[in-house]
């Protein structure tokens, strides 16, 4: 049997070592698109910060570790799949074929259309390459502008500030971290920033990029003119999906594929930022751009190439984020369901201390949380939520007071169990 996984990052690689421990005389090929050994781009920020080298940012330390494995390495970017040939052409002509395809592709950060946006030392923070760019131009002091404020453009951010330089962010939404935080944690976290020396201003747009004076030109919504020595690119990502166009694989905003990891083509597999997966406990296939996520998905998608049948529970959002010091996090469906379908929720919050919860209910069941400056909640958050524990009358007593969430899970999972 013959395996291809397209793309190298943790979801290919966990993939890879699964099914050699599961096919052990099975031929498998890790193709990456970057001259680089497989690394992981969470790791980037550390880099920036200088706690690690670039080899800090490989997913496997040990020389040779693939070789040992048996997994042969190659570089190309795939350009199109003939899943009736099962064969994937590169860019380069080159013809790759296989028996099981995994694509685990990834995602792309996004190029807003903004005039300028083609300047030099306008720079995106998702490579290798960029780190080595963004190490040369982001010395302490100098002026920087980053644009956008969601999960990865905070990740950015922290690794920015702890270099020393001048930051000013600018973020369309109304809030930080809008795709993972409700309106009142998104405001702290602002605030947060600002009181750390960082510019945050929300409900503003780049509109335009101009040189000016040996430096950028930052034209803003809000009237103003932003001059930096850098500007960065944080404004989201899109799952790499364009390439598959014509090839009978079914795409909406990612591959589609059922709890198998399975694509509507039989044989071709997709795991990570790029499937598009059933949802825990909606079951809507949704996109949910997080490593564990990613990691579960290739375990699944592994097993099923290597002849087992394994279908997955569902993935569930699961952020954590530290932002220059503040811990946040949002579980399940965070944002919350609508009232006419048994949604509701609770909100505590204190502002001086920087601690907020909020809790989202359907019916007498925790579907969703966010919480900010509180970590000993995680591990119970996710507990309730995936066991879709039934809360009976604790849901009354977590309205009144959402942090006693560790008694809920106490009386009402081991009671379950």
């Amino acid at each position: 049997m013959k395996h291809l996984i397209i793309g190298n990052g943790p979801a290919g690689v966990v993939a890879a070592e699964i099914l050699r421990k599961r096919a052990p005389k099975d031929e498998i090929t890790l193709l990456g698109d970057e001259p680089e050994p497989p690394y992981s781009r969470m790791a980037i920020p550390y880099l920036l910060m200088g706690d690690i080298a670039e080899a800090g940012t490989y997913l496997r330390k040990e020389p040779k570790h693939f070789e040992k494995l048996g997994i042969a390495l190659a570089t190309g970017r795939a350009h199109s799949v003939d899943s009736s040939k099962r064969q994937v052409r590169l860019d380069s002509g080159q013809v790759m074929s296989y028996d099981r395809l995994l694509i685990s592709t990834g995602v792309t950060p996004n190029r807003p259309p903004i005039p300028g946006v083609d300047l030099p030392n306008v720079l995106t923070c998702w490579t290798l390459a960029d780190a080595r760019k963004l190490l040369a131009v982001a010395k302490p002091g100098a002026k920087v502008v980053q644009m956008g404020a969601g999960f990865i453009g905070c990740i950015i951010m922290e690794a920015l500030a702890a270099r020393g330089v001048d930051l000013t962010i600018v973020e369309m939404g109304n809030r930080m971290v809008p795709r993972m935080m409700t309106e009142g944690a998104g405001a702290m976290i602002k605030t947060w920033c600002e009181r750390k020396g960082i510019r945050v201003l929300t409900d503003t747009k780049v509109q335009k990029i101009e040189p000016g004076r040996g430096r950028l030109a930052a034209s803003l919504s809000d009237g103003t003119l932003q001059e930096c020595d850098v500007i960065i690119s944080a404004t989201g990502v899109s799952p790499n999906i364009a390439w598959l166009k014509g090839s009978g694989i079914a795409c909406e905003q990612g591959i589609l594929v059922d709890g198998r990891m399975e694509t509507n083509v039989a044989g071709v597999y997709a795991a990570g930022d790029v499937s598009q997966s059933p949802e825990y406990p909606s079951g809507q296939r949704v996109i949910n751009a997080i490593q564990p996520v990613a990691v579960d998905e290739a375990r699944v998608a592994a097993l099923n190439m290597a002849g087992a049948s394994v279908v997955s529970p569902g993935n569930m959002a699961m952020n954590v984020l530290d932002t220059v010091g503040l811990i946040a996090s949002s579980f399940g469906q965070w944002a919350g369901v609508p009232r006419e379908k048994g949604g509701s929720s609770v909100e505590l919050r204190d502002d001086k201390a920087f601690r907020y919860i909020r809790l989202e209910f359907q019916e007498d069941a925790l579907i969703g949380a966010t919480t900010l400056g509180l970590t000993d909640h995680v591990g119970v958050i996710r507990g309730l939520i995936q066991g879709h524990v039934k809360l009976g009358g604790w849901k009354d007593k977590l309205i009144d007071d959402p942090t006693r969430l560790m008694d809920s899970y106490i009386a009402c999972a081991q009671k379950a169990a």
